[in-house]
């Protein structure tokens, strides 16, 4: 009955979001996000759009199985993440403010197509990690409710979602994530009363958690996260797309009601994994086998709810940002509808195929994107904040940089890697990889700028 009912309300929520998306399309409505008239999304719009964009399915259980093994400190060192929204407000403030209307568009101008596309490259991964993370989330959560019906929910999941995104494009995102989150914040609000009333839960307890293994590694996430956050939101399609939509006071309050909501909201979802860790609850499943033990039927089911709606609202808007990338960025297909449909395909088939191959490895693609990012830290603070000239190769040594510590991180079991990369935790790794990754690219990048020329 539970999983009937389960599938009943979250096959109600796609129907909706269908009901939702726009009747008529427009180019510029696919691709820009006005609505039908030709305005520019207002600021809740924006708001709600980009936290359920950012609080998707994955985050919101790492949020929990980090708060599970490392206590508070481990669900604080993933909503550190959310300080993107102040970094990528105080960034696409700088761009709009230099006539930018695009990273890309930045970027090309100062490095031409080589630095477009090095940074294309990038978010395209990215967008394609996206994708397949969260269909992976719901065919765990399938398989948790229905052993066996991962594979089908994975197959049905994408093919709707690829449908009303395919045919509105970023404007039937927009509407749709509103939708979206709003019945979220309803559903994880339910639960997360329950669970502040629980007789079991103490919020000193859970504010002070050490969690199964210390917190120790929670500290450690801390600090990787604040090496990541200025350039960790500029390699995001979905955030920077955002950035452009509006005025700039609209963009700009936008961000900042989105970080505050977003973090809440992580550190909410974060607080179910340090319960499970203080009742002595043995982790099954990624958390979900847990909670189906810990708590009543319903509560697990708005859990589950939540999750697979945030999965979904993630889905449409990567797919809006994949069709941008490739029609209007690299130019790969008309800009037209069926270039941008055509694109939205392409990485529809590309996650689920991905997904369904089912390498648990693939976790790890998504943990490293914020490395492969950081080549745009000293970019951005040499050349857009302090408004020097960089050379190409330095750009490029600093990409080069990034990409090579991504991939140390991604094959830290391999045999070269074990060699290389010093003894530790993995999450001690990656923190040294990321010191280095720095140091490297601000190193190439001050030696390869010189101040901009004025006339006079």
């Amino acid at each position: 009955m539970q999983t009937l009912t389960l599938v009943a309300v979250f096959g109600a929520v796609l129907v909706l979001s269908l009901v939702v998306a726009p009747r008529r399309a427009t180019v510029e409505g696919f691709f820009g996000g006005t609505g039908d008239s030709g305005q520019a999304p207002g600021l809740w719009t924006l708001v709600l759009s980009q936290v359920t964009t950012w609080i998707f399915a994955r985050s919101l259980m790492n949020s929990a199985i980090l708060g599970y093994f490392y206590g508070i400190a481990g669900t604080l060192a993933y909503a550190a993440y959310y300080g993107s929204f102040l970094t990528g407000a105080y960034v696409v403030g700088h761009l709009r403010a230099n006539g930018a209307t695009s990273v890309q568009d930045w970027l090309g101008a100062r490095f031409g197509t080589t630095g477009t596309l090095a940074y294309n490259l990038v978010i395209a991964l990215r967008l394609l990690s996206e994708v397949f993370a969260n269909l992976i989330v719901v065919s765990l959560i399938f398989n948790a409710v229905s052993a066996g019906s991962g594979t089908t929910a994975v197959l049905i999941v994408a093919a709707l979602a690829l449908g009303y995104s395919a045919w509105g494009g970023l404007s039937a995102a927009l509407r749709t994530d509103v939708l979206q989150m709003s019945l979220f914040l309803v559903i994880f609000a339910v639960a997360f009363g329950f669970l502040l009333t629980s007789p079991d839960f103490s919020l000193s307890a859970v504010l002070t958690a050490p969690g199964q293994s210390g917190g120790y590694l929670g500290w450690v996430l801390m600090s990787v996260a604040a090496l990541q956050v200025f350039s960790y939101p500029v390699h995001d399609p979905v955030m920077m797309d955002r950035g452009f939509l509006a005025d700039a006071k609209t963009t700009r309050a936008s961000f900042l009601h989105a970080f505050w909501i977003s973090a809440l909201c992580i550190i909410g979802f974060g607080f179910f994994g340090i319960q499970a860790s203080l009742q002595g609850a043995d982790y099954e499943g990624q958390l979900l086998g847990t909670w189906a033990g810990m708590f009543p039927p319903w509560v697990f089911a708005a859990l589950i709810l939540s999750l697979l709606v945030s999965a979904l609202s993630t889905l449409d808007s990567a797919l809006s940002s994949a069709s941008r990338l490739v029609v209007e960025e690299l130019r790969l297909a008309p800009r037209s509808l069926n270039g941008g449909r055509a694109a939205m395909i392409v990485f529809t088939l590309a996650g689920t195929a991905l997904t369904l191959w089912g390498s648990q490895t693939l976790f790890d693609a998504v943990a490293v994107s914020g490395t492969a990012s950081m080549f745009l830290t000293p970019v951005l603070v040499v050349g857009l904040v302090f408004n020097r000239q960089i050379d190409l190769w330095a750009y490029m040594v600093a990409w080069g940089a990034a990409m090579i510590g991504a991939y140390a991180y991604f094959a830290r079991g391999s045999d070269t890697m074990m060699m290389i990369l010093p003894e530790g935790h993995k999450y001690e790794q990656l923190f040294a990889i990321c010191i280095v990754v720095l140091v490297l690219g601000f190193v190439a990048v001050f030696a390869g700028s010189r101040r901009v020329a004025t006339d006079g």
